[in-house]
């Protein structure tokens, strides 16, 4: 079983993100569930959402403790909120942001993390560019379909035609093209750095 936890603030689509994570996940033929970790919903309030995704049917409910994978939507979260607590060392994390780790102040912390699980993405720049509206969800889940093969971009695209229609629609789904070649650019760069 994969875990996903996404941390970012309210109004910045964390949960719909995790929603679709799931049904980009179930369109490639897995099991998937997500479901919000509810608090306080006001905008710009801390948000988790979670998203399991296996080849059998879930049956666990319990908030993830131990992701696989990280989504932090919101940079300025990381000094607040103890976003990576409990990371497999094995585990990806995925940034909204164009600073890198060094200068996120995340140096340390990673240092015993593979250079090629550790990914950051402009995508707040990217839905701004692409939708009109500051909502990185999107991109980042283009970002997380370069990652581990879990989810295809075609998924992402088909769960992007579920949520949205029209231009809204179109706009996301080059968004999260856009956000999926940064993240495979990087890869490359860190397979080419690590060989």
């Amino acid at each position: 079983m994969f875990q996903v936890r996404i941390h970012g603030r309210g109004g910045q689509g964390v949960v719909t993100g995790a929603e679709m994570l799931s049904i980009a996940a179930f369109l490639g033929g897995r099991h998937a569930q997500a479901f919000p970790s509810f608090g306080s919903e006001r905008t710009g309030a801390p948000v988790v959402a979670y998203c399991r995704i296996d080849d059998k049917e879930i049956r666990l409910r319990e908030p993830i403790l131990e992701p696989d994978a990280l989504i932090v939507q919101d940079p300025t979260l990381l000094h607040q909120v103890n976003v990576l607590s409990g990371l497999k060392e094995t585990g990806y994390i995925l940034i909204n942001t164009n600073r890198t780790f060094d200068e996120l102040g995340l140096g340390d912390f990673v240092k015993g993390y593979r250079a090629d699980h550790l990914l950051t993405v402009p995508a707040t720049e990217l839905a701004m560019r692409h939708v009109g509206r500051p909502v990185p969800n999107v991109p980042l889940l283009g970002a997380f379909a370069a990652l581990g093969g879990l989810i295809s971009l075609e998924g992402v695209l088909a769960a992007i035609d579920q949520k949205f229609r029209g231009t809204v629609a179109q706009g996301n789904k080059d968004a999260a093209r856009e956000a999926y070649e940064i993240v495979m650019n990087q890869e490359k760069k860190a397979q080419a750095h690590h060989a």
